[in-house]
């Protein structure tokens, strides 16, 4: 009884590590959604794993006056759909590349559909490729390494090995 409920116990803790070896889990929000911006809250999002294996968790934080824009997302993700990405991907923050050619053959007077990618006034990358969640504020409360072990000694003393 005492062997099984060990194996047990080696079973879903390797298996919890193995999943993580699949690639980089991020969070992927914007602050309009509940819990997403400065005073992030894990709980309230769910942590996705990032199609490239060798991906990055991007933080981008867009600022014009009082108003700010935080963006979570996997790197893959969002290189589609933005052009101010700065060369330099490596741990860190660093300020959006600026791209003169964007919207230059394109004469729209709407200001509104912000064709030139001006709008705000100052709009920083946070890269990092380490840790898991980590395009997150702070990190969840109880990492399962400490679960795993809490339940083992638990169950040691519980069984009298």
């Amino acid at each position: 009884m005492r062997v099984v409920f060990l194996l047990y116990c080696l079973v879903i803790g390797l298996s919890t590590f193995q999943a993580q070896g699949l690639g980089l889990w991020c969070y992927k929000c914007v602050s309009t959604h509940p819990g997403c911006g400065k005073d992030f809250d894990w709980r309230w999002h769910w942590s996705y794993t990032c199609p490239d294996p060798n991906d990055k968790c991007v933080k981008i934080v867009e600022r014009k006056g009082a108003e700010e824009i935080i963006t979570r997302d996997c790197l893959s993700s969002i290189q589609g759909i933005r052009r101010d990405i700065p060369a330099d991907i490596y741990e860190g923050c660093r300020p959006a590349a600026r791209d003169i050619r964007l919207a230059q053959y394109v004469f729209n007077d709407i200001d509104e559909l912000d064709i030139k990618r001006n709008y705000y006034d100052n709009t920083t990358f946070c890269f990092c490729d380490f840790d898991q969640f980590c395009n997150s504020v702070g990190k969840p409360a109880i990492p399962a390494m400490i679960m795993i072990i809490s339940i083992v000694v638990y169950a040691s003393n519980w069984l009298h090995f």
